[in-house]
Protein backbone atom coordinates (compact mmCIF):
# COMPACT_ATOMS: atom_id res chain seq x y z
CA UNK A 1 0.00 0.00 0.00
CA UNK A 2 2.84 2.38 0.83
CA UNK A 3 4.42 1.67 -2.56
CA UNK A 4 1.13 2.55 -4.28
CA UNK A 5 0.75 5.74 -2.19
CA UNK A 6 4.21 6.87 -3.38
CA UNK A 7 3.85 5.73 -7.01
CA UNK A 8 2.85 8.56 -9.34
CA UNK A 9 2.04 6.08 -12.12
CA UNK A 10 -0.16 3.88 -9.93
CA UNK A 11 -1.99 6.91 -8.55
CA UNK A 12 -2.45 8.21 -12.09
CA UNK A 13 -4.05 5.00 -13.36
CA UNK A 14 -6.44 4.62 -10.41
CA UNK A 15 -7.47 8.29 -10.42
CA UNK A 16 -7.98 8.38 -14.17
CA UNK A 17 -10.02 5.17 -14.19
CA UNK A 18 -12.34 6.39 -11.43
CA UNK A 19 -12.68 9.78 -13.12
CA UNK A 20 -13.54 8.08 -16.39
CA UNK A 21 -16.19 6.00 -14.64
CA UNK A 22 -18.08 9.20 -13.82
CA UNK A 23 -18.70 9.78 -17.54
CA UNK A 24 -20.96 6.79 -18.30
CA UNK A 25 -22.58 7.12 -14.86
CA UNK A 26 -23.30 10.78 -15.53
CA UNK A 27 -24.68 10.00 -18.98
CA UNK A 28 -27.02 7.38 -17.51
CA UNK A 29 -28.30 9.86 -14.92
CA UNK A 30 -28.75 12.88 -17.18
CA UNK A 31 -30.47 10.77 -19.84
CA UNK A 32 -33.35 10.17 -17.39
CA UNK A 33 -33.62 13.88 -16.61
CA UNK A 34 -31.26 14.43 -13.67
CA UNK A 35 -29.86 17.97 -14.18
CA UNK A 36 -26.08 18.37 -14.50
CA UNK A 37 -26.01 20.57 -11.41
CA UNK A 38 -27.66 17.86 -9.34
CA UNK A 39 -25.22 15.21 -10.55
CA UNK A 40 -22.27 17.49 -9.75
CA UNK A 41 -23.78 17.83 -6.26
CA UNK A 42 -23.94 14.02 -5.93
CA UNK A 43 -20.23 13.75 -6.70
CA UNK A 44 -19.12 16.44 -4.25
CA UNK A 45 -21.50 15.36 -1.47
CA UNK A 46 -20.47 11.73 -1.95
CA UNK A 47 -16.75 12.49 -1.89
CA UNK A 48 -16.84 15.00 0.96
CA UNK A 49 -19.60 13.44 3.04
CA UNK A 50 -18.43 9.83 2.98
CA UNK A 51 -14.80 10.75 3.63
CA UNK A 52 -15.81 13.06 6.47
CA UNK A 53 -17.91 10.30 8.07
CA UNK A 54 -15.02 7.82 7.87
CA UNK A 55 -12.48 10.23 9.36
CA UNK A 56 -14.87 11.23 12.15
CA UNK A 57 -15.47 7.55 12.98
CA UNK A 58 -11.71 7.10 13.25
CA UNK A 59 -11.50 10.00 15.70
CA UNK A 60 -9.61 12.30 13.31
CA UNK A 61 -10.28 16.01 13.74
CA UNK A 62 -9.26 18.85 11.44
CA UNK A 63 -8.44 22.44 12.33
CA UNK A 64 -9.95 25.06 10.03
CA UNK A 65 -7.80 28.12 9.27
CA UNK A 66 -8.37 31.18 7.09
CA UNK A 67 -5.89 29.78 4.56
CA UNK A 68 -7.71 26.45 4.37
CA UNK A 69 -11.09 28.14 4.08
CA UNK A 70 -9.84 30.21 1.13
CA UNK A 71 -8.28 27.13 -0.46
CA UNK A 72 -11.41 25.02 -0.02
CA UNK A 73 -13.64 27.73 -1.51
CA UNK A 74 -11.53 28.43 -4.59
CA UNK A 75 -10.82 24.76 -5.32
CA UNK A 76 -14.51 23.93 -4.84
CA UNK A 77 -15.57 26.52 -7.40
CA UNK A 78 -12.83 26.16 -10.03
CA UNK A 79 -11.97 22.46 -9.85
CA UNK A 80 -15.32 20.85 -9.03
CA UNK A 81 -18.52 22.91 -9.10
CA UNK A 82 -18.02 24.71 -12.43
CA UNK A 83 -16.34 21.96 -14.53
CA UNK A 84 -18.70 19.25 -13.26
CA UNK A 85 -21.71 21.46 -13.93
CA UNK A 86 -20.47 22.12 -17.47
CA UNK A 87 -19.58 18.49 -18.12
CA UNK A 88 -22.78 16.89 -16.90
CA UNK A 89 -24.94 19.54 -18.53
CA UNK A 90 -23.28 18.85 -21.89
CA UNK A 91 -22.80 15.09 -21.70
CA UNK A 92 -26.27 14.14 -22.95
CA UNK A 93 -25.68 16.33 -26.01
CA UNK A 94 -22.07 15.30 -26.70
CA UNK A 95 -21.89 11.71 -25.45
CA UNK A 96 -19.77 10.26 -22.68
CA UNK A 97 -16.90 9.37 -25.02
CA UNK A 98 -16.74 12.77 -26.71
CA UNK A 99 -16.90 14.57 -23.38
CA UNK A 100 -14.10 12.36 -22.10
CA UNK A 101 -11.84 13.56 -24.92
CA UNK A 102 -12.07 17.04 -23.40
CA UNK A 103 -10.06 15.72 -20.46
CA UNK A 104 -7.08 15.08 -22.74
CA UNK A 105 -6.72 18.81 -23.39
CA UNK A 106 -6.05 19.55 -19.73
CA UNK A 107 -2.25 18.87 -19.82
CA UNK A 108 -1.76 21.19 -22.79
CA UNK A 109 -3.85 23.98 -21.28
CA UNK A 110 -2.08 23.50 -17.94
CA UNK A 111 1.26 24.02 -19.69
CA UNK A 112 -0.04 27.07 -21.57
CA UNK A 113 -1.24 28.67 -18.34
CA UNK A 114 2.08 27.84 -16.67
CA UNK A 115 3.84 29.70 -19.48
CA UNK A 116 1.45 32.69 -19.44
CA UNK A 117 1.73 33.01 -15.66
CA UNK A 118 5.51 32.94 -15.87
CA UNK A 119 5.87 29.67 -13.99
CA UNK A 120 8.10 28.31 -16.77
CA UNK A 121 9.50 29.45 -20.11
CA UNK A 122 8.36 27.59 -23.22
CA UNK A 123 10.78 25.34 -25.08
CA UNK A 124 10.54 24.75 -28.83
CA UNK A 125 9.40 21.19 -28.14
CA UNK A 126 6.71 22.43 -25.75
CA UNK A 127 5.40 24.88 -28.35
CA UNK A 128 5.25 22.08 -30.96
CA UNK A 129 3.27 19.92 -28.54
CA UNK A 130 0.81 22.73 -27.86
CA UNK A 131 0.26 23.32 -31.59
CA UNK A 132 -0.22 19.61 -32.31
CA UNK A 133 -2.65 19.29 -29.39
CA UNK A 134 -4.80 22.14 -30.61
CA UNK A 135 -4.89 20.72 -34.13
CA UNK A 136 -6.28 17.53 -32.62
CA UNK A 137 -8.74 19.51 -30.50
CA UNK A 138 -9.96 21.34 -33.62
CA UNK A 139 -10.48 18.01 -35.40
CA UNK A 140 -12.52 16.68 -32.48
CA UNK A 141 -14.54 19.89 -32.14
CA UNK A 142 -15.48 19.77 -35.84
CA UNK A 143 -17.29 16.45 -35.37
CA UNK A 144 -19.56 17.96 -32.68
CA UNK A 145 -20.35 14.81 -30.73
CA UNK A 146 -21.75 11.45 -31.80
CA UNK A 147 -21.91 10.37 -35.43
CA UNK A 148 -25.14 11.48 -37.07
CA UNK A 149 -26.14 13.53 -34.01
CA UNK A 150 -24.12 16.77 -34.22
CA UNK A 151 -24.53 18.86 -31.10
CA UNK A 152 -25.07 22.62 -31.11
CA UNK A 153 -21.85 24.64 -31.05
CA UNK A 154 -22.93 25.97 -27.65
CA UNK A 155 -22.56 22.50 -26.11
CA UNK A 156 -19.22 21.94 -27.83
CA UNK A 157 -18.02 25.23 -26.32
CA UNK A 158 -19.26 24.16 -22.88
CA UNK A 159 -17.32 20.92 -23.24
CA UNK A 160 -14.16 22.77 -24.25
CA UNK A 161 -14.41 24.98 -21.17
CA UNK A 162 -14.10 21.92 -18.90
CA UNK A 163 -10.33 21.42 -19.43
CA UNK A 164 -9.77 25.17 -19.07
CA UNK A 165 -11.18 25.16 -15.55
CA UNK A 166 -9.42 21.88 -14.74
CA UNK A 167 -6.11 23.41 -15.80
CA UNK A 168 -6.68 26.50 -13.66
CA UNK A 169 -7.44 24.24 -10.72
CA UNK A 170 -4.33 22.12 -11.36
CA UNK A 171 -2.08 25.16 -11.06
CA UNK A 172 -3.90 26.79 -8.16
CA UNK A 173 -3.93 23.67 -5.97
CA UNK A 174 -0.15 23.32 -6.22
CA UNK A 175 0.52 27.05 -5.81
CA UNK A 176 -1.62 27.57 -2.70
CA UNK A 177 -1.46 24.10 -1.06
CA UNK A 178 -1.81 24.65 2.73
CA UNK A 179 1.25 23.40 4.58
CA UNK A 180 0.91 20.39 6.91
CA UNK A 181 -2.41 19.44 5.31
CA UNK A 182 -3.00 15.95 3.95
CA UNK A 183 -4.87 14.92 0.80
CA UNK A 184 -7.88 13.51 2.65
CA UNK A 185 -8.51 16.76 4.53
CA UNK A 186 -8.22 18.77 1.31
CA UNK A 187 -10.63 16.43 -0.48
CA UNK A 188 -13.18 16.67 2.34
CA UNK A 189 -13.02 20.44 2.73
CA UNK A 190 -13.11 21.34 -0.96
CA UNK A 191 -15.88 18.89 -1.83
CA UNK A 192 -18.12 19.84 1.07
CA UNK A 193 -17.65 23.47 0.01
CA UNK A 194 -18.58 22.55 -3.58
CA UNK A 195 -21.61 20.57 -2.38
CA UNK A 196 -22.79 23.56 -0.33
CA UNK A 197 -22.42 25.93 -3.30
CA UNK A 198 -24.27 23.59 -5.63
CA UNK A 199 -27.07 22.90 -3.13
CA UNK A 200 -27.71 26.63 -2.69
CA UNK A 201 -27.85 27.05 -6.47
CA UNK A 202 -30.17 24.04 -6.90
CA UNK A 203 -32.61 25.27 -4.27
CA UNK A 204 -32.48 28.87 -5.54
CA UNK A 205 -33.31 28.01 -9.14
CA UNK A 206 -36.80 27.13 -10.38
CA UNK A 207 -37.35 23.39 -10.08
CA UNK A 208 -35.22 23.05 -6.96
CA UNK A 209 -37.13 19.87 -6.23
CA UNK A 210 -35.16 18.21 -9.06
CA UNK A 211 -33.17 16.46 -6.32
CA UNK A 212 -36.10 14.03 -6.23
CA UNK A 213 -35.10 12.78 -9.70
CA UNK A 214 -32.18 10.95 -8.06
CA UNK A 215 -34.80 8.43 -6.94
CA UNK A 216 -34.92 7.21 -10.54
CA UNK A 217 -31.25 6.18 -10.48
CA UNK A 218 -30.51 5.28 -6.82
CA UNK A 219 -27.88 2.64 -7.56
CA UNK A 220 -26.12 4.78 -10.14
CA UNK A 221 -26.01 7.64 -7.62
CA UNK A 222 -24.66 5.31 -4.93
CA UNK A 223 -21.89 3.97 -7.17
CA UNK A 224 -20.99 7.52 -8.21
CA UNK A 225 -20.81 8.74 -4.60
CA UNK A 226 -18.64 5.81 -3.48
CA UNK A 227 -16.27 6.04 -6.45
CA UNK A 228 -15.86 9.78 -5.85
CA UNK A 229 -15.09 9.16 -2.18
CA UNK A 230 -12.39 6.67 -3.17
CA UNK A 231 -10.98 8.79 -5.98
CA UNK A 232 -10.35 12.18 -4.45
CA UNK A 233 -7.87 11.32 -1.67
CA UNK A 234 -5.86 9.53 -4.37
CA UNK A 235 -6.33 12.58 -6.62
CA UNK A 236 -4.85 14.97 -4.05
CA UNK A 237 -2.04 12.51 -3.28
CA UNK A 238 -1.22 12.41 -7.01
CA UNK A 239 -1.14 16.23 -6.97
CA UNK A 240 1.48 16.14 -4.20
CA UNK A 241 3.58 13.32 -5.72
CA UNK A 242 3.39 14.17 -9.43
CA UNK A 243 2.70 17.91 -9.65
CA UNK A 244 0.07 19.76 -11.71
CA UNK A 245 1.13 18.77 -15.24
CA UNK A 246 1.58 15.08 -14.40
CA UNK A 247 -1.77 15.13 -12.58
CA UNK A 248 -3.47 16.57 -15.65
CA UNK A 249 -2.60 13.38 -17.55
CA UNK A 250 -5.41 11.54 -15.76
CA UNK A 251 -7.33 12.76 -18.81
CA UNK A 252 -5.68 10.01 -20.88
CA UNK A 253 -7.12 7.26 -18.72
CA UNK A 254 -10.46 9.03 -18.18
CA UNK A 255 -10.91 9.61 -21.90
CA UNK A 256 -10.15 5.97 -22.69
CA UNK A 257 -12.67 4.76 -20.11
CA UNK A 258 -15.27 7.25 -21.39
CA UNK A 259 -14.77 6.39 -25.05
CA UNK A 260 -14.83 2.63 -24.67
CA UNK A 261 -17.60 2.48 -22.08
CA UNK A 262 -19.72 4.85 -24.14
CA UNK A 263 -19.14 2.78 -27.28
CA UNK A 264 -19.51 -0.66 -25.71
CA UNK A 265 -22.24 -0.10 -23.11
CA UNK A 266 -24.15 3.06 -24.04
CA UNK A 267 -24.40 2.51 -27.79
CA UNK A 268 -22.48 5.66 -28.72
CA UNK A 269 -20.87 5.94 -32.15
CA UNK A 270 -18.18 8.38 -33.25
CA UNK A 271 -16.84 9.39 -36.64
CA UNK A 272 -13.34 8.44 -37.74
CA UNK A 273 -12.36 12.11 -37.49
CA UNK A 274 -13.21 12.07 -33.77
CA UNK A 275 -10.93 9.09 -33.13
CA UNK A 276 -8.19 10.59 -35.33
CA UNK A 277 -8.43 13.92 -33.51
CA UNK A 278 -8.23 12.16 -30.15
CA UNK A 279 -5.07 10.40 -31.32
CA UNK A 280 -3.53 13.70 -32.46
CA UNK A 281 -4.33 15.23 -29.06
CA UNK A 282 -2.58 12.30 -27.36
CA UNK A 283 0.48 12.85 -29.56
CA UNK A 284 0.45 16.56 -28.65
CA UNK A 285 0.24 15.80 -24.95
CA UNK A 286 3.04 13.23 -25.29
CA UNK A 287 5.24 15.92 -26.83
CA UNK A 288 4.43 18.47 -24.12
CA UNK A 289 5.10 15.83 -21.46
CA UNK A 290 8.53 15.17 -22.98
CA UNK A 291 9.16 18.90 -22.94
CA UNK A 292 8.16 19.04 -19.27
CA UNK A 293 10.58 16.21 -18.45
CA UNK A 294 13.47 18.18 -19.84
CA UNK A 295 15.14 20.77 -17.69
CA UNK A 296 13.34 24.01 -18.39
CA UNK A 297 14.41 26.96 -16.27
CA UNK A 298 11.53 28.36 -14.20
CA UNK A 299 10.85 32.01 -14.96
CA UNK A 300 9.80 32.93 -11.44
CA UNK A 301 9.83 31.31 -8.05
CA UNK A 302 6.51 29.85 -6.94
CA UNK A 303 5.34 28.56 -3.65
Amino acid sequence: MKFFWDSAFGLLVVTGALLGLSLPLGRMATDVGVPGMVWAFVISLGAGGLLWAVTMARGVRFRLTAHKLRYFSIVALVSYAIPNLLMFSAISHLGAGYTGIMYTLSPIITLILSILLGVRRPSPLGVIGIVVGFVGAAMVAMTRGEAGQPAALFWVAMGLLVPVFLAIGNIYRTWDWPGDTGPTELAIGSHLAAAAMLLVAILALPGGGSLQLLGQVPWVAAVQAISAAVMFPVYFRLQAVGGPVYLSQIGYVAAAVGLFSGTLFLGEHYRGLTWAGALVVVVGVFITTKAQARKETPAVATR
